[in-house]
This record gives structure tokens, sequence and C-alpha cells, in this order.
């Protein structure tokens, strides 16, 4: 998405797509400064931090010794990774794993440390013990990225504190441990998150001098959402804390005291990492472990305007962009999402800076339509809170290979979401037709012949580790040798479309292979994907998640000067094309668990009946690509005109966008009556 959009304010959609942004400037002028600095999860259960650096032995040891079984090109060596796993034991044991068998991992249950150890090769850098509770900062390798605070109740899990959250308040009261690491914090977050693990606290580092202006701001419009006791002073450092959200209406209803918002500034003589408290342990990164760096994190709220307007009267923050409910719609499941932010006025010289940038800070925040979905059981189940948090990298292929592997190795880490292969690229003959340039009598043929040699599913799903030769040897003779690459090319053809000759083959092979997510809006490129739920308890539970993603920003030049401007935050956008997908796999996910489930127990009915609701989210994908393709264009046109001052051409791809959603809204209330035709139908068990 361009930056230069923004939300229709019912007057002409050129001039309310540069107003705001202009008005923005010069009120964040007037607000206090903020940045990203730190989340903070609260869990069950922590182990000693021993254990954990025992663990960052073993796995650094694991990183020197698997050498190229590991290697980022290429397909890893599963089994000799496995073996010098394996191998380590003697000298390492099994700290924190446990003995696993990698094939039977699963999400459930998983110490999130563990996990980000593992899976990501990021390391603990921080630690604090109390008498209560037991914290830990996990980070990449860059001090400047990444930083997750996790703390735990060192006798209590978080459905014990909930369940009796008078033990956290019968202690005496500990004058020198800092009050955002008391106990009465996770009983307060279980007791208002039906017990749950979870993403507790955003934390935000303030520039001198502004902590006071936004604590006045609190104090003056939304007083019911200051936290007993906030502001608090550490030496020169000051903390101020305040619920996140409203139970319901802005103002009138109360706080929600689950999530909290906390705002940090930092003294120059505070000796202590990431908050108050904490003290820097040593870590030791493995060479395959990249850096990470925040881009955004994710609401599900009861009130998407209520929070959006809070954010706007203490932070200055303004709306970027609107997902309405066509983009956002899987089947019956509706929701609306508008991401906000800051203006910073970062303009950032090269990619570098780009990457490492901290300072602009978006929150997407997501709202229920309806009554089914993913938001709407998050919401129920759990309450308002954090839905998941977005940490950019240089090299997504990369980071996820990694992950997929040494979790394939290991037994432990970190697994993503399964993307439908039809995302990507299927082989049909009127697309072979076009690509290959040969009749559709020869296409269909060859669709056929690819098929019975058992190198294409009935589907069209091209086997990913097929040779040219095997292709060669299953073509029809009367066919050209040429056809053999756009056989090949169907396995990433949707994405070949997209982005043509500007990745390499075999970074298309990692994007399929890894279930990597691609939009393009311009010339700028955007990376996406989304683990599993972390945090669960139990299958079939709501949870949260992590996403990871990589923007490629395009390097534009001024054409008055030919001199490269500089880029912008957030260059790629947030996915037009991917949000959908999203919410669609998310669903796919559910209902094919729910049809192997079905098949396992012998009924029948019930496994045809999830089977069709995952052909039909499926079939509504496909549906959805072009038209989502089309609104992202016109978004694009519409952002670049408004960049050089053409309120014409904005117009006309604002008019094109507009078209563009409500063909898609068209798509959805399609797909949407479809599911609730499914649903009346459903047989018994459903």
């Amino acid at each position: 998405l361009s930056s230069g959009a923004s939300r229709d304010r019912g007057i002409g959609r050129a001039v309310a797509a540069s107003l705001p942004r202009a008005l923005a400037m010069q009120a964040a002028s007037e607000m206090a400064s903020v940045s990203f600095s730190h989340v903070h999860i609260y869990c069950d259960s922590l182990r000693e931090l021993q254990e954990y650096k025992a663990l960052e032995a073993k796995l650094n040891a694991f990183v020197a010794s698997a050498g190229a079984a590991l290697a980022r090109e290429g397909s890893a060596d599963i089994p000799a990774g496995s073996a010098a796993w394996r191998s380590l034991v003697a000298a390492h044991g099994h700290p924190v794993t446990g003995e696993k068998d990698p094939a039977s991992w699963s999400q459930c249950r998983q110490d999130i440390v563990e996990q980000m150890l593992v899976g990501l090769g990021w390391r603990i850098t921080g630690a604090l013990d109390t008498p209560e509770t037991r914290s830990f900062v996990v980070t990449s390798r860059d001090d400047d990225g990444v930083k997750v605070v996790v703390t735990a109740h060192r006798s209590c899990s978080m459905r014990e504190l909930a369940g009796s959250p008078d033990a956290a308040q019968k202690r005496a009261r500990l004058e020198d441990a800092p009050a955002h690491f008391e106990a009465a914090n996770l009983a307060r977050f279980s007791m208002h998150r039906a017990g749950r693990e979870g993403i507790a606290v955003l934390g935000f580092a303030v520039a001198p001098g502004g902590l006071e202006r936004l604590h006045a701001r609190y104090r003056d419009s939304h007083p019911k959402l200051l936290m007993p006791g906030t502001p608090r002073g550490y030496g020169d450092t000051k903390v101020l804390e305040v619920y996140a959200y409203y139970r319901g209406e802005k103002c009138v209803s109360d706080a929600d005291p689950g999530t909290v918002l906390r705002f940090v500034e930092r003294g120059d003589k505070d000796e202590s990492w990431v908050l108050p408290g904490l003290r820097r342990v040593p870590a030791e990164f493995d060479p395959t472990s990249l850096p990470a760096y925040c881009d955004h994190w994710v609401s599900n709220v009861v009130s998407r305007e209520g929070f959006l307007d809070t954010l706007n009267d203490t932070l200055g923050f303004t709306p970027k962009v609107d997902f309405n409910a066509g983009v956002v719609a899987a089947g019956e499941a509706q929701i609306e999402s508008t991401v906000t932010g800051n203006e910073p006025g970062s303009l950032l010289k090269d990619a570098g800076v780009a990457l490492k940038d901290q300072s602009q800070v978006y929150l997407p925040i997501n709202n229920a339509l309806s009554e089914v979905g993913h938001v709407h059981l998050y919401l129920k189940e759990i309450g308002q809170g954090v839905q998941h948090i977005a940490s950019r990298v240089s090299d997504l292929p990369a980071l996820v290979q990694r992950a997929n592997d040494v979790r394939k190795m290991t037994g432990a880490g970190l697994s993503f979401l399964s993307i439908p292969r039809s995302y990507y690229g299927c082989l049909t003959a009127k697309w072979l037709s076009s690509s290959a340039g040969i009749d559709l009598a020869a296409a269909e043929r060859v669709v056929a012949a690819v098929i019975a040699a058992g190198i294409a599913d009935r589907t069209g799903a091209v086997d990913l580790d097929v040779t040219r030769e095997k292709v060669a040897q299953a073509l029809p003779a009367d066919v050209g040798a040429s056809v053999v690459e756009h056989v090949l090319r169907a396995r990433y053809s949707n994405m070949f479309a997209l982005l043509r000759d500007q990745v390499s083959e075999a970074t298309y092979m990692k994007i399929v292979r890894n279930n990597i997510l691609v939009d393009i809006q311009g010339g700028d490129l955007l990376f996406q994907i989304f683990t599993t739920t972390v945090l669960q308890r139990a299958p079939g539970e709501e949870a949260p998640f992590f996403e990871f993603i990589q923007r490629v920003c395009s390097e534009k030049r001024d054409p008055a000067t030919g001199q490269h401007r500089p880029l912008k935050p957030g260059c790629g956008g947030f996915g037009i094309r991917n949000f959908l997908t999203l919410f669609l796999s998310i669903e796919v996910s559910k209902a094919a668990k729910a049809r192997l489930e079905a098949l396992a127990a012998e009924k029948t009915e019930l496994a045809r009946y999830y089977g069709r609701m995952v052909d039909a989210f499926t079939a509504q994908l496909e549906e959805s690509n072009p038209v989502l393709t089309a609104i992202s264009d016109a978004m694009t046109a519409e952002g670049e005109a408004l960049e050089r001052g053409d309120a014409e051409v904005a117009r006309v791809a604002a008019a094109a966008k507009a078209q563009g959603q409500k063909d898609l809204m068209t798509v959805s209330t399609k797909y949407k009556d479809i599911m609730r035709d499914f649903r009346a139908s459903a047989p018994a068990g459903a």
C-alpha cells in the first residue's frame, strides 16, 4: 500500500487522501514521539536460566556440526541433520526439549522460549528472578531489533492464577521488584483472558520529555485507561502503563483490564536491559540466525473505531488503510481491519536503514462482523487482545527454511500455516496453452500425460521434487522440449505472473516449499508468513501467533534530478492479497483437520462435509485473486498519483479501487451463502 493512502472521510477522495497526512504531520509534532520497544508475554511456566543456556550451547554445537545439512541453498539433508542432533546427546543431553520424535511434533503445550531459541535462533539476553516471578528477554542478534519479554509465575500457571487471584495478592510487597514484574499483573491478565497465556503488553520507547505529555493526554481524554499508580519512576527512567482497550464504547464503558500499553522513557543513568529490573546476560548466536525488527502488532477488539480514536487522541496515530469486509471474508466469516500508526517523518536512505527502522509504528486493528470465523472466536474465547506480532527480516525464505529444517531434524521449534497449492500455481491446459504457445488440444494431452506419470495430481499441483528429465520422459512425443520448463513453472505460475524474473527459480521454489505469501505493489515486494498458533494448550483453542515479513523496496528516481528518492517505511504495504489468504487458510486448516479426524473415526458423511468446506474456501481464494490484484494495482496507482499531485489520475484510480471492492464483496457474498447452506445441512457432529 502506498503511504499516501488514507481513509475516505466522505469528501473528494484525492483531497481526503492528502489532507489527513498533512494534518497528521502537524499534529504529530504536538504528540509524544514513540517507537517500537518490546512485547511482553505471560506464560504458564519457565525453566531455570542455566537450562535454557544449555540448550543454546547445544543448538550452537548443532549448527556447527550439521554443516551442509543446514545449507541455505537447495534442499536440506534432513536425515544428516537428525543424525547430527542425536550425536550431541552424549555431550549435551536433552536440555529443555527432552527427547523428541520430529514426526510427532505438535504446536500445543510448547515452551515459547524454547520455540524462539530453536526455531529462530534467537537467544536469552536478559533475565530477572523475583520470589514470585521469573522473566527473560529473548532477542534476535541485533540489540536494536525485536525484544520479547517473557514472564511466568514461579509456582502457579496462568489458569491457576485466574482461578485463585488472591494467591497473587497474598505476599509481602517486594520493594526492590519493579511493578511490571509483579505476580498481580499475571493474575489480572489471566482473570480477563480466560486463564490463557498470551501477549499481554505492547511496549513503546518514548523520546525524552514525551512521557509527561502522554500522561496528560490520557489523564485529560481517557482517565479510565490509566492503571493505578502510573507513571512510576525507577531512577531517572519513567514507565507509564495504560489499559489498551475499553470494554465497549469509548469513554462510556469501563476499561478492559487485560492488555496493556507500556511507555518507557529511559534515563541516561539506567543500566538495565529493556525494562527496569532486567539485567543483561551473555548470549552467543549461531551464524544461521537472522536479525529481526518490529514491523507491526495486531489486535482483535470489540470496537475498532473506539481504539482508533483513542490512539489518535493520545498518540496522534492516524489510519493508513482499511481492509473492508469484502477483502477479509472467508465464507461466512467476515471482519474489518484498519492499519493505524504514527507519522515519524522517516525517509530512509537505503534498504539497510529501512530494514532496521523502528520509528514507524503500525498497529493493525481487527473487529468481527459475523459470529463465525477466527476473529469472532478469538474474542468469544479469550476476549480482546493481541492476535499476532509481525517481525521484519532481510531474507524471509532463509528464515523459514531454517525453521522448517530444524524442526524436522530436532522435533522442536516453530511450524507455519499451510497455504493451498493453488495460491502458487497449478498446471491447467488453458494456462499451459497460453504460457507455452501450444494449441489447447496439445496442452490437454500434456496435462493428461503428466498426471498419468504421477508428476501432478488431479488438481494440477506439480511435484515439487520432480526433475526435468522425468517431465521430458512423460511428455507426448510430438510436443516440443521447451514445454518442460512451462510444466515446471506451473509450480509457481501465479507467483511468476507477479514477479517475472525479479527472483530466481531457486527462490521461487523456496517460497512454494515454505508456504510464503507474496504481494507486490508498484515495484515493491512483500513476503509474508504466519506461524501456527503459539501459547496454545489444546487443539482447537484460539491463541496468538507470529508473523514474519520481508519488504523489498524498489528504488525510485526523482525525474527532475535523476537521484534516488528516499525509501518510505512500510513499502510493499500489508498484503491486501494475502489478508484474505490468511483468513481462508485458517479456515481451511480447521476444516482439513476436522476432515482427517472424521475419516479416522470412520464418519464418512462428516468427512465429506468438511471436504466440501475445504473445496469451497479454496475456490473462493481462486476466484478472489484476480479481483485482489486489480484492487492492489489501483491502490498503488492512487498513492503514486497523490504523491506527484495528480488529483485526476488519483480520482480514476480510487474509482477503480472502489469497483474492485464491490466485485470482491460480490464474491464474498456468494461464498457466504454457500457456507451458510453447508451449515444448514450439516450432518450430526459438525
